[in-house]
């Protein structure tokens, strides 16, 4: 689930630009939406919007007034009593006195947050129980997710700096307002992404940001979740050109493998010296040790280095290849480090099967669609030079004589004959194609074909390491 709609800075900027804010917020909905898809987020099962659940955000302020753990005051103001609960606040951090905000004077407590504040001029408003007005920033949150989980939330994540105050407000007001004794069971409070050297995080207003669109120009969503990976999700993150070409490398070395295994599996390298053994004994080694990296707070690094340690022993042992070797061969333990670390990535979500996004813009669907056509064209022409090779149907009740087949297998071969310039043309193009970064795969008579990075090819004459 997330939860989006109008702030402060909206407001600021609507205003600015003589644009409603509802509008503006919309646009920003958009972008964001984009920039997820472009970095291959899965989309939430449902969005939200606050101004689309005041009615349920006021229900909610009446229900923690109604527990006696809220008051309103003179200004039309309400605000969550913190001696109400006591020592239950918070459970996330020691908190001392926090010291109130500028011009809250009507507070019972230095500590305690508002709930619902008055209008101020030329600010979105809502009729309430309690005046003109619009929700705080924390009973939002708390509202909606109630709405849709209910009484008991198992997960909640966020950056470090939620985790007060609005990650511990959030808790007072649903324990307050469900008199329950632990709302939610596990907050999972991610670190921040930093400029190599900078001490602040990526910030808009600090001017030390890279947008999205910018980044997917140099690298890949694969790479940049492969960048996540190799950092705990707790810890702040330092992005550099370094950091990243490190993520590139080790995404690299996977598809190296997999080309090398690929081969191995399909008996175009043949090996003289696999010691299958040793390969068994390592994977059920690392499933282990990718098992408890994992339930250890989501060890990504650990996980990812004991893939990385199966993958050098399944090197070391293709290093060993020669091709056209008679010995005997064991593509099964192969196929099933494959299988198990295609399911470990596709777990943390890197699919190294996929291909670089192509840029959206009027040239780049034109380049696809060209692309496209020129395919289907070189599949009608392929599947038409293969035709000669199949036999006519045989009708159930008159099947062709001995003379008659002859005749057919005669015809058939002068046909392959004629048509082999045209298979020829179309391995020609695939392989022209192919530096280019279109590459044509044909699955029997069927042709598809993606666009990659053509700087990401793998050298076919490189050997693994």
């Amino acid at each position: 689930m997330v939860i989006t709609d109008i702030d402060d800075k909206i407001i600021k900027r609507a205003s600015e630009e003589n644009m409603s804010p509802t509008i503006l917020a919309r646009l920003y909905e958009e972008e964001f939406k984009n920039d997820m898809e472009a970095l291959k987020v899965l989309p939430p099962t449902v969005y939200m919007r606050v101004t689309e659940n005041i009615p349920q955000i006021i229900a909610f302020i009446e229900g923690i007034i109604k527990n006696q753990h809220a008051y309103c005051t003179s200004k039309g103001n309400v605000y969550f009593d913190i001696q109400s609960i006591g020592d239950r606040y918070g459970k996330l951090m020691v908190i001392g006195d926090t010291g109130g905000e500028p011009g809250d004077t009507d507070k019972r407590d230095a500590r305690d947050f508002a709930l619902w504040k008055k209008a101020k001029i030329q600010e979105p408003s809502w009729d309430s129980p309690w005046g003109k007005g619009r929700p705080g920033w924390h009973i939002e949150c708390s509202t909606i997710a109630s709405s849709v989980f209910g009484s008991q939330l198992d997960v909640h994540s966020g950056g470090i700096d939620l985790a007060f105050p609005h990650h511990e407000n959030e808790i007072a007001q649903c324990e307050a307002y469900h008199r329950c004794a632990q709302w939610g069971n596990y907050f999972l409070h991610s670190g921040h992404l930093h400029l190599k050297g900078s001490a602040e995080k990526m910030s808009k207003s600090l001017k030390n940001y890279i947008t999205i669109k910018d980044f997917l120009q140099s690298f890949t969503a694969n790479e940049f979740r492969m960048f996540c990976l190799l950092t705990k999700y707790r810890s702040a993150i330092d992005y550099s050109t370094a950091s990243m070409n490190e993520a590139k490398s080790v995404l690299f070395s996977i598809n190296t493998f997999f080309s090398y295994a690929d081969a191995y599996i399909k008996g175009y390298l043949l090996s003289q010296a696999v010691d299958e053994g040793l390969l068994w004994e390592r994977l059920a080694t690392t499933k282990v040790n990718v098992q408890t990296a994992l339930s250890d707070d989501f060890d990504t690094p650990r996980a990812v280095d004991a893939i990385m340690s199966l993958i050098h022993h399944g090197n070391q042992q293709l290093q060993a290849v020669t091709e056209g070797s008679g010995s005997s061969r064991s593509p099964a333990v192969f196929g099933a480090i494959q299988s198990y670390i295609r399911g470990f990535l596709d777990v943390v979500g890197v699919d190294i099967a996929d291909t670089k996004r192509i840029p959206r813009g009027p040239s780049s669907v034109a380049l696809h669609n060209v692309v496209d056509e020129l395919v289907k064209f070189r599949s009608h022409v392929r599947r038409y030079a293969l035709a000669a090779d199949e036999l006519p149907p045989v009708l159930e009740n008159s099947p062709p004589s001995e003379e008659e087949k002859a005749k057919i297998k005669q015809r058939r071969r002068k046909l392959l004959e004629e048509r082999q310039p045209l298979l020829r043309a179309c391995d020609d193009l695939r392989d022209d194609l192919a530096p280019l970064g279109i590459l044509i795969k044909d699955r029997g008579n069927n042709s598809t074909w993606e666009m990659t990075d053509k700087r990401e090819e793998l050298n076919k004459d490189e050997t693994p390491q």
